[in-house]
């Protein structure tokens, strides 16, 4: 019984002694250039206005109330596209989710006409 706990004193001393110049060695080139690779996901330099433009009119021909045919850059959601004051609320939501932005509830109140949130996601995107 004596004779076993020398025995996996040494032994532990010697795993320790093996793998601690493993930790220590530097990574493989593959791991270092790894930021390198990923450099092609960062943000563009912003959407057009066309593209902005385009996707909005998406999303707002995605709702069941919006004629397709009143669609106009100059819209109006309450007064021209018919829809109430939580249909609005509904489209900003559906804007920010869209474009993955996050509107401030000051900002979506002023946000009435489909060229006001247009304009208002070229602002975000040319910024960010």
């Amino acid at each position: 019984m004596f004779r076993t706990l020398p025995l996996l004193r040494s032994t532990a001393r010697t795993a320790l002694r093996q793998t601690a110049p493993i930790a220590l060695r530097p990574q493989p080139l593959a791991f270092s250039l790894k930021p390198l690779a990923t450099r092609g996901y960062a943000a563009a330099a912003g959407l057009s206005k066309d593209d902005i433009t385009a996707r909005i009119l998406d999303v707002l021909k995605s709702f069941e109330k919006v004629d397709s045919s009143k669609l106009t850059n100059n819209a109006s959601f309450t007064n021209d596209l018919g829809l109430d004051s939580l249909d609005a609320v509904e489209v900003v939501m559906a804007i920010e989710e869209e474009f993955a932005i996050e509107i401030p509830d000051a900002e979506a109140d002023e946000i009435a006409t489909v060229q006001d949130a247009i304009d208002y996601v070229a602002n975000v995107s040319s910024v960010s």
